[in-house]
């Protein structure tokens, strides 16, 4: 099967299965402030992602490119919507492109109608310095996003079987490219340790890509003769995984996504620690659906909603709102408390 139309079965495939709705928000309850000393009017939501500054902590994260033309729409409809809202975006893996210089095009198509805006570049673990390189200079990307994707390869009748090394060519490419590198998990969320070893060889943030959102195991699944069914249910639910990538003794910018689709649930994410939020399958759901116009609108909601729970809790910035006081409870609790994570430090701060 050709990787273009690989690329296109992924996203038949996504919209096909949707959202697992596991990522374990429910276990996440804010506690309410009576006398919480702000005005809506305060609120502000600049951040910075990977060290770089950004008027939103919402991100349009990796989807798609090197799909063909129907892959390349996507790209400028998303890339339309970041320059309008002033969100960063990241595109799909770009090694379509470095294999095959004629998909270029529906990748490049996003810093053309996003000429100023933050736009990340995507590549695998397996990828050289030369490879990383290319891939920023493609589409004069800001910063670069590094893929891990081992359950995903492991599911894909074509995909890889070797991991071996993954870190040192991270490694490489951070010591190697001018930009900022971000890692990022696509679904199966990241624990403490492996968050711990991206930030001591230089990773300036990482998404920890939990469970509960697109289920790439099971998309993957879809494409096989005989499935490997233990992996649909395979990760670390995304607020598990946010709170394991804080507890690192190393610092570093910690990006939440998998299954986040309302404005409480990037309030939670953000709540737990994470400096900014990104969604994908959401967002490609309701561009997919209803155009560019619907999906800028959605946007303006959960932006004007997120300052309203802010406004509620008195954090005036994103920085307060990471010290909200809440409560742990289900499954992510006992997660937590397994792991040896403190969760009374959420609710006593």
């Amino acid at each position: 099967m050709s990787r273009s139309k690989r690329k296109w079965d992924h996203i038949r495939y996504a919209l096909a299965t949707g959202q697992e709705q596991k990522a374990g928000f429910e276990d996440i309850t804010f506690i309410h402030q009576s006398l919480p000393n702000c005005s809506l009017d305060e609120i502000k939501l600049d951040t910075k992602i990977g060290g770089l500054s950004v008027s939103s902590p919402i991100f349009i994260n990796a989807m798609t490119g090197g799909g063909g033309e129907r892959t390349l729409q996507i790209n400028r409809d998303l890339a339309i919507v970041a320059e309008k809202m002033g969100m960063a975006i990241s595109v799909g893996s770009q090694m379509a492109a470095l294999k095959d210089p004629a998909e270029a095009k529906t990748y490049q198509i996003v810093r053309k109608e996003n000429p100023n805006g933050m736009v990340i570049g995507n590549l695998g673990s397996e990828a050289t310095v030369d490879q990383a390189k290319a891939a920023i200079q493609m589409i004069e990307a800001n910063a670069l996003q590094i893929h891990l994707n081992v359950v995903q390869e492991l599911t894909m009748p074509e995909g890889d079987r070797d991991f071996s090394s993954a870190l040192l060519r991270i490694e490489n490419i951070v010591k190697g490219a001018n930009v900022p590198i971000l890692v990022k998990e696509v679904g199966f969320g990241m624990n403490k340790e492996a968050v711990e070893q991206l930030f001591s060889i230089g990773v300036s943030a990482v998404d920890i890509g939990g469970f509960g959102g697109t289920n790439f195991a099971r998309i993957e699944n879809n494409r096989r003769k005989s499935t490997l069914a233990f992996f649909d249910e395979w990760g670390i639910p995304t607020t598990v995984s946010i709170a394991e990538a804080k507890a690192t003794s190393k610092q570093g910018a910690v990006l939440a996504s998998g299954g986040i689709q309302t404005s409480l649930e990037i309030a939670k994410a953000i709540a737990l620690g994470a400096d900014g939020v990104g969604v994908a399958g959401y967002f490609l759901k309701i561009l997919m659906k209803e155009g560019v116009d619907t999906l800028v609108e959605e946007l303006h909601v959960i932006h004007e909603e997120l300052k309203m729970m802010m406004t509620a809790l008195g954090a005036k910035n994103l920085k307060e709102l990471q010290n909200a006081q809440i409560i742990i409870s289900g499954k992510t609790y006992h997660w937590l408390n397994e792991r040896n994570i403190d969760t009374k430090k959420y609710s006593q701060r």
